[in-house]
């Protein structure tokens, strides 16, 4: 249920008003978020609802590689599909309580009743544990960006819960202006980092190092893209420009 639908009922948000006034809404505009990358491997986290954005939050989960248990009476098939195979386990009821949230590190509520939603949210919050209410962000203390993932690769975009429309279409610019040349990037320039921490004592050396070869010239993404083809000879083209980097810190030690 969307936070509009809220309005004129008994306040359940942190703010705990008396009636929804929806001030909790507009005050998430101006609320600061701590912008962070949790590791989710093997984690418990905990989906109620097994409708379509429970699926969409299942397998956004999953990319993670987290521990994920779906709470729902029914599920769509997609999501039945991954419990039969063995990648989620469901527990075919309503949501019990704070008993469910037992050994959890994160509860995500995506059903389509508000009072299990405020119960799912209400419990979470007695725990200190991170929960979200999907579309209602005063029923959060996180919420979800939109993500671009290529390899290691990962951009964030978040409009603070105030249109998820404006953050899918800034993702679709992201995703082709960024992406898998960007990728590679990353993973030959972490080849180095090895090398780096032995040879250059100072964070400030190692940082002209890396950002010497990032925005150089000849430009490594330009040359990714020149040969899109993994392990082909951009890639090699920006191995070399790696090692020339490393013989000319070699040249510049010795004559010191």
């Amino acid at each position: 249920m969307p936070a509009q639908a809220y309005a004129g009922k008994e306040c359940v948000c942190q703010l705990r008003k008396g009636i929804c006034d929806q001030s909790c809404v507009q005050g998430m505009l101006d609320t600061p978020f701590y912008i962070a990358c949790l590791k989710l491997s093997g984690r418990r986290c905990l989906v109620v609802g097994g409708g379509a954005i429970g699926l969409e939050k299942v397998e956004g989960l999953l990319a993670c590689d987290a521990d994920v248990t779906l709470i729902a009476p029914r599920a769509i098939d997609e999501l039945t599909e991954y419990a039969h195979e063995g990648s989620i386990r469901w527990e075919e009821r309503e949501y019990a309580g704070p008993s469910d949230l037992e050994g959890a590190f994160i509860a995500i509520a995506a059903t389509d009743d508000t009072d299990v939603n405020i119960a799912v949210f209400s419990d979470a919050e007695r725990r200190a544990m991170l929960v979200n209410v999907v579309d209602v962000p005063p029923l959060c203390n996180f919420i979800l960006p939109a993500v671009v993932r290529s390899g290691p690769l990962a951009i964030a975009i978040s409009t603070a819960g105030a249109s998820p429309a404006v953050a899918k279409r800034i993702k679709r610019e992201i995703e082709a202006q960024y992406g898998e040349g960007y990728a590679r990037l990353a993973v030959l320039l972490n080849e180095a980092r090895g090398w780096a921490k032995a040879t250059l004592p100072t964070y400030q050396q190692r940082k002209e190092f890396f950002e010497g070869i990032v925005n150089g010239d000849p430009d490594p993404v330009q040359l990714l893209r020149a040969d899109d083809t993994p392990g082909g000879s951009g890639e090699e083209a920006v191995r070399e420009l790696i090692a020339q980097a490393q013989d000319a810190h070699a040249r510049a030690v010795s004559r010191a």
